[in-house]
């Protein structure tokens, strides 16, 4: 098994291929009848009320309906476009990615901490844990953090290093065998083609496979922190402070990323074709919380602390212009595009917002203001179906 080469500066450059050998390890309602109580006019008013609430009591017993309840304020009348769904997991876990498989929209697979892995199979109205002999071992507890398909084939990610691989839906799963070497820990995976998938590490090692997993190919040549060690003259500042591993990483549709430093110093991007990832200065005072890819093929830029910030025109860029938004002093964590016009943001202690002209001005939906959680991903499926994920086990189902 060919294995990648570790330099002791540091610096690690990424072998072409990367051989992994194949081991198996209402009820229908009537019309209502309202009790109408018409007061004779020589009551005063604390008669009227006792009478009223009396008619009322005794509306049941003669065969009368009680009348109907005041009318609701406008606030309370608005209808959120969430519900949260309750799950069979701990309240500790924290929910990392969704996916489903797009031949049975309502097949889908719920990934978290602790070894959590949930199925549903009415499109994340209920969901039940799910066990697979081969991601369980004792000596571990294993944190999912990616899933995806693409036709009946999909594949999940974890840490301590797993890979999993099923040709069936998600029927049954089969562990692949992965390296000991591989630098850094796996944080996402995509399924592109069939029997095909792409793998990232959070210290920036991209690979590529054409044969369901027994064979990886490294897209980029280097890790991040080779690449700093060759570019931090170039004035990347915060270069000389990084760890070595990423902090959040996003794709877009046609395969570019987008990944933050793990102290939000500064960005790195990379283009598929690209021999390296290509650091950038923040174009803001404070420090990046999370970027990701618009629907337009923008880019959107969260900080610590709440600010939203948008990127001038499209495709890739350093013009940034911050987008007010009533955070209500919370941190924004993530950003969810429904549409080109339509997207959600999500953060701490609840917060949800919305934007239904491509990000330049949002609302809050208030779904989740009595929810003692952080939301930390916004996933949409497709226009009609999407979900917000948090931690304690906190679960939101897109009602549209």
């Amino acid at each position: 098994m060919a294995t990648l080469q570790l330099l002791t500066d540091c610096s690690t450059t990424l072998k072409p291929s990367l051989r992994l050998n194949s081991l198996l390890c209402t009820p229908n309602t009537r019309h209502c009848r309202t009790a109408r109580i018409v007061p004779r006019a020589s009551l005063n008013r604390r008669h009227l009320i006792a009478e009223t609430a009396a008619a009322i009591s005794l509306a049941p017993l003669i065969g009368l309906d009680p009348l109907p309840p005041p009318p609701a304020k406008a606030d309370e009348r608005q209808l959120s476009e969430w519900e949260r769904v309750y799950l069979p997991i701990d309240p500790g876990v924290v929910l990392l990615d969704i996916a489903f498989v797009p031949d049975d929209p309502a097949h889908g697979f719920l990934l978290g901490t602790r070894q959590t892995i949930l199925e549903t199979k009415d499109g994340g109205t209920t969901w039940a844990p799910r066990s697979i002999p081969s991601a369980e071992d004792e000596d571990f507890n294993y944190r999912f953090n990616s899933i995806s398909f693409k036709g009946n084939e999909g594949w999940i990610v974890g840490k301590p290093a797993i890979l999993l691989h099923t040709s069936d839906s998600g029927n049954s799963w089969e562990r692949m065998p992965l390296s000991a070497e591989l630098p850094g820990d796996m944080v996402y995976i995509k399924a592109t083609e069939e029997k095909s998938a792409e793998m990232v590490t959070d210290e920036g090692a991209i690979y590529v496979t054409s044969n369901r997993g027994y064979n990886w190919k490294a897209a980029v040549q280097e890790t991040v922190s080779a690449t700093l060690n060759r570019t931090v003259s170039s004035g990347i500042s915060g270069a000389s402070y990084y760890t070595g591993t990423f902090n959040t990483v996003n794709r877009s549709p046609e395969g570019n990323y987008v990944a933050v430093s793990s102290r939000g110093n500064f960005y790195l991007t990379w283009e598929p074709g690209q021999p390296y990832w290509q650091p950038h200065n923040r174009a803001v005072a404070r420090r990046i919380q999370n970027m990701g890819w618009r629907a337009d093929g923008g880019l959107w830029l969260l900080v610590r602390g709440g600010g939203l910030y948008l990127s001038k025109g499209t495709g890739l860029t350093e013009d940034f212009e911050e987008i007010p938004v009533q955070s209500r002093g919370f941190g924004i964590l993530d950003v969810g595009y429904r549409s080109k016009e339509e997207a959600w943001a999500a953060g701490g202690s609840g917060i949800l917002l919305k934007t239904n002209n491509s990000g330049k001005s949002w609302s809050r939906d208030k779904a989740a203001d009595n929810i003692a959680a952080n939301l930390y991903s916004v996933k949409f499926i497709n226009d009609r179906q999407g979900f917000v994920l948090g931690n304690d086990g906190v679960l939101l189902k897109y009602l549209g």
